[in-house]
Order: structure tokens, then C-alpha cells, then sequence
């Protein structure tokens, strides 16, 4: 299980995902509450898992190019400390993504670079998937 403290910032200041966390009234707290029940899945590449479609996965090879390879190079330095990392190694365990789930879709929350990283090398990373009961969402 992931730290979901590490990931405070996606859920407070992340622009692109606000309006999905507006659109369900989902709250901090809400994902705080649910958090312990999440699963590790095997998420291969695609825009969903399963049948749950994820929203902000960009999980095609050219989403990749635009928004990762392409991307200012502090964005980009992370993805390539943990390439070489995996390089130098041969292995790497790294802490796995955040994929959050509400009513039948999902929303990529953190993790993106490290799933770039298992899908250009041909992995199937495994993601910490969070079902957010809509009963818990009081503010």
C-alpha cells in the first residue's frame, strides 16, 4: 500500500484533476476513509483496468510523447532517474500508483511517471485501486 500522505498534493493542487473531485464532491477525507480498503491490480496499458475506464491515465505511447517525453525537464528528471535506475540494477520496486474509483469510473490520482516506466519496458505495473463508497464523501 502506497502512502497516500506522500500524494497530498495531487488531491489539493493538481489543476487537471480538480474538476473530477468537484464534479463528485469527492473529499479528502473521503479518500482518507477509503484508502485502507484499496486492492494492488495489475494495471497493463490501456485506458482502463478491466472494464473501469481511467480518466488522466494517457496510457497510449503518443500521450506518453506529449505529456512525459516531451514534458519541461523537472517533470521529466524523476522518470529518468528511475530509467537509469532500472538500468544500473536490472530491477526496481518502486511504490505503486493510485487509481481512484467512483460509480463505475476511475481517475488515474498519482503514479503516472511510474507507470510510464513498467509500460515502456514492457511491464504490467500494479496499481493501489481505491473504491470511494459514495456514503463516505461528507466534508
Amino acid at each position: 500500500m502506497p502512502d497516500l500522505e506522500e500524494e497530498r498534493w495531487e488531491y489539493f493542487n493538481h489543476p487537471a484533476k480538480q474538476e473530477w473531485y468537484r464534479t463528485r464532491s469527492l473529499s479528502w477525507e473521503a479518500i482518507e476513509s477509503a484508502f485502507a480498503r484499496g486492492t494492488l491490480v495489475a494495471y497493463p496499458r490501456a485506458a482502463v483496468i478491466d472494464t473501469l475506464p481511467i480518466a488522466l491515465s494517457y496510457s497510449s505511447y503518443q500521450e506518453y510523447q506529449t505529456y512525459l517525453a516531451r514534458a519541461k525537464r523537472g517533470y521529466r528528471l524523476n522518470y529518468t532517474r528511475m530509467e537509469d535506475a532500472l538500468q544500473m540494477a536490472g530491477a526496481l520496486t518502486l511504490k505503486a500508483p493510485i487509481v481512484l474509483e467512483w460509480g463505475g469510473e476511475g481517475l488515474l490520482f498519482s503514479g503516472y511517471r511510474r507507470l510510464c516506466l513498467g509500460w515502456n519496458y514492457g511491464m504490467v505495473p500494479s496499481v493501489w485501486l481505491v473504491n470511494i463508497l459514495s456514503g463516505s464523501t461528507s466534508k
